[in-house]
């Protein structure tokens, strides 16, 4: 007789925060080499810039083992448990066993992750400080073994997930090229997109996300060619969605998905379920397996995986100081210009914005310490920090979801400009337009790069709001695009619109 397996819960528990702590600061191999190869061959400057920062950001989180962004994700597990396997004790759930990997991950004091979590989502949305519950999903297999992939997955790109009942006859890839411009660039392109197709809404929503757990190969698809529907379907995707010319970050390019990645399941005669999701330029997973030999071992890459490149300021980069610029001097940003920015900022996202409202509509006003007249605020919640940092990784959040507050900020504060990622909505750009203010766009997935431009940090208000406080950044070359000038003249607009002239 075969001798038995035992799985203990302390090796999945362990495997599990090893793997998510491994998976904050290690891109895939296959994705740094499809995100390099996708900058050697990119035409548009703002978006090789673009990707040339996310590659460094991701060496250097990969040297340092600090996260790659500061948005680390909510944790999705797909746990497939053989039918044979025993555990060594049976007192806790495998949600309760990943939980606890999650916790002990998230709480780690030598690389903590920020705890992005609420609870009570529809009512006070308290934040449960370890990153807990997970996402898990358990299928029971044949053997007696465990297999688990788990993945990290920031809210910016989980926010664009799209989902339709088509009709049997409807063209998916049709859908996409139409859908995929609705997203913005929120999700931080160039990424991987996920479709789920069949089944059941919940069944295409499941497999679109278990899909992203699958390596970058679209090449070597290409170089085979298309041998079932899937595969045709994936090549004639990867196609239409490049030559819609959104591009990195948004701001027009070649390259807008590195790759498609589709699972299908038999449905109902009378229903086509699609779901599909976004991962962002921060993209996070491993997969391991546990047969009772101890915890998964994860091998660090090599640094010789990355590709060596250098960012220098071009000719039509000016350096801005914070601290003294003018009104006269931001009407001479032009949408498109690169600026280092120097000097004091305030930050603010959602929570802060919500309780800034709630003060100036009840008179009482700001609280001391925050003035925001001529300044300058960046949407952002940075990791805290460890050791002699001043901060953790600080790249930006989605300015989108600001936008609501965008005339008030404007109108009753003083603002002079904001700092985020993705696009504007109109009325937010018509805003912008009327107030002659900014709108400037820092690299989604740089991270660790931007923490580093953070020379001192300090909470200035709102200390219970955690990682959504006002806090005082003093920066020293802080790289941004100008997204929106006071003009009102769009990046997000003008930059696709070229490439996509070009492309087609």
């Amino acid at each position: 007789m075969s001798k038995e397996v035992i799985i203990k819960q302390a090796d999945l528990i362990e495997s599990v925060a090893d793997s998510l702590q491994y998976i904050s600061y290690y891109h895939p191999k296959d994705f740094v080499d499809a995100m390099s190869e996708a900058y050697e061959r990119e035409e548009s400057a703002a978006a090789k810039d673009a990707i040339a920062q996310i590659l460094i950001n991701s060496r250097m989180s990969a040297e340092g083992k600090r996260p790659l962004c500061q948005d680390t994700g909510i944790v999705t597990c797909f746990v497939k448990v053989g039918m044979g396997v025993k555990w060594d004790k049976t007192d806790m759930t495998v949600q309760q066993m990943v939980d606890e990997g999650v916790r002990q991950a998230y709480n780690n004091p030598d690389n903590p992750l920020r705890a992005s979590i609420v609870a009570d989502p529809a009512g006070s949305r308290k934040n449960t400080k370890d990153n807990t519950p997970s996402v898990v999903h358990i299928d029971m297999v044949p053997g007696d073994h465990v297999e688990v992939a788990i993945a990290a997955k920031g809210g910016g790109s989980e926010n664009k997930s799209k989902m339709a009942m088509l009709n049997p006859s409807d063209d998916v890839a049709a859908w996409v090229e139409k859908t995929l411009p609705t997203m913005g660039a929120g999700w931080c392109p160039p990424g991987m997109l996920g479709i789920g197709i069949g089944g059941t809404a919940e069944k295409a929503a499941v497999m679109a996300k278990e899909s992203l757990m699958d390596p970058v190969d679209i090449h070597e698809l290409q170089a085979r060619g298309a041998e079932t529907t899937e595969e045709k379907m994936r090549l004639d995707i990867f196609e239409r969605s490049n030559k819609l010319g959104i591009g990195a970050q948004g701001l027009g390019g070649l390259t807008t998905v590195l790759d498609i990645k589709i699972k299908t399941a038999p449905t109902h005669a009378a229903s086509k379920p699609v779901v599909m999701i976004p991962n962002c330029a921060a993209t996070r997973h491993v997969h391991f397996h546990l047969d009772g030999s101890g915890p998964a071992v994860l091998t660090p890459p090599s640094l010789e995986d990355w590709p060596v490149i250098t960012r220098e300021a071009g000719e039509n980069t000016r350096r801005v100081d914070l601290n003294t610029v003018t009104q006269a001097e931001i009407e001479q940003w032009k949408s498109g210009d690169t600026l280092l920015l120097n000097g004091k900022m305030l930050t603010g996202r959602d929570a802060a914005h919500k309780r800034i409202q709630s003060l100036i509509e009840s008179g009482e006003g700001l609280p001391e310490g925050v003035d925001f007249k001529g300044k300058f605020i960046y949407y952002v919640g940075p990791v805290d920090p460890v050791g002699s940092e001043v901060v953790g990784p600080a790249g930006p959040t989605t300015a989108t979801r600001m936008d609501k507050f965008t005339d008030l900020m404007l109108e009753k504060t003083g603002l002079m400009g904001m700092i985020g990622k993705a696009e504007r909505g109109p009325a937010t750009v018509a805003s912008i337009k009327k107030n002659k203010a900014v709108y400037l766009m820092a690299v989604g997935g740089a991270a660790y790069l931007v923490s580093k431009a953070i020379k001192t940090s300090r909470v200035v208000a709102f200390a219970d709001l955690g990682m959504e406080a006002i806090y005082e950044f003093d920066v020293k070359d802080m790289p941004v695009t100008v997204a929106v000038d006071s003009d009102g003249v769009n990046a997000h607009e003008t930059g696709p619109g070229i490439w996509k002239v070009k492309l087609n």
